[in-house]
């Protein structure tokens, strides 16, 4: 204090010290910064001083690696880690969303969505049966219909030769034949050898009926049961693994096909050929 003039007392006390000292903002805490522990990060723990990279996550907790290779777990708790000698709380990072995987069709090819089906080409696939129509569209009934290929099952092929003639196949107008027991000398091979049009592409697979090209392994069974020869092949399978009728083995092997997987490759093979055979541009 000093005494002006006419005994005033003059306290100087604020121009000594400065302002208020408990002015301003003085509650406000320091904000610790958030860092996504991305991998090869290099932070130090701050209460043990272990420094490393982030490798990974082991329940809730970061896993730091250090240059000599030995790796420790540390929670994620705030403040706890030194960046570039700051204090900071490390985070899980949120990763991006997986783009979705292509959808595929049970033949195994991409699929294509919100394209309508094409209108019915004029060149067909033919099968032996209903039954071989049936597995046909299970595995490549997608692809067929994004192509308009009709498949039209015959009641074998006994006959082949006057219906290809019938068809009356040509450049736009192509014919594939899928065959079952195609081997060298069977009945089903000479059959084939009257066929000569280049607008027709006949082709098939070894085994004695479509039900066959099955895998064994779709159907829970270690193979398929040996026919003796003279008995028909569905009645006999029927019989030794236990069903009444081949309408419900049937039944049963078309509701374990699920995708190509699901079947031998030499009926994959003679599909896939079939397929670019009649949508080939002539």
């Amino acid at each position: 204090m000093w005494a002006g003039k006419g005994g005033i007392t003059v306290s100087v006390m604020g121009r000594r010290y400065g302002d208020d000292v408990l002015a301003g903002d003085w509650r406000r805490r320091k904000v610790i910064p958030e860092v996504d522990a991305e991998p090869d990060l290099v932070v130090e723990d701050a209460d043990s001083g272990f420094c490393g990279a982030v490798v990974g996550f082991d329940s809730g907790a970061v896993v730091l690696e250090d240059r000599h290779g030995r790796r420790r777990n540390f929670p994620l708790l705030p403040a706890a880690f030194l960046l570039d000698g700051r204090p900071v709380t490390l985070r899980r990072p949120t990763r991006a969303p997986v783009p979705a995987a292509r959808r595929r069709t049970a033949s195994g090819s991409i699929a294509v969505d919100g394209v309508r089906a094409r209108v019915a080409r004029a060149s067909r696939i033919w099968v032996e049966g209903v039954h071989d129509a049936a597995l046909v569209e299970r595995i490549w009934g997608d692809d067929l219909r994004i192509e308009g290929v009709v498949v039209e099952p015959l009641e074998g092929v006994d006959a082949l030769d006057a219906q290809v003639r019938e068809f009356g196949p040509g450049p736009q107008r192509r014919l594939g034949v899928l065959v079952d027991h195609l081997v060298p000398g069977s009945k089903e091979s000479r059959i084939v050898a009257r066929v000569s049009s280049p607008h027709v592409l006949v082709t098939g697979h070894p085994y004695v009926d479509v039900w066959q090209a099955v895998k064994p392994g779709a159907l829970g069974i270690a193979a398929w049961p040996v026919v003796p020869p003279g008995r028909p092949w569905k009645e006999g399978v029927c019989a030794a693994l236990g069903v009444a009728e081949p309408a419900d083995m049937w039944r049963r092997i078309l509701s374990r096909v699920n995708t190509f997987a699901d079947v031998e490759t030499p009926l994959i093979n003679a599909m896939e050929r079939l397929i670019d055979f009649v949508t080939e541009p002539s």
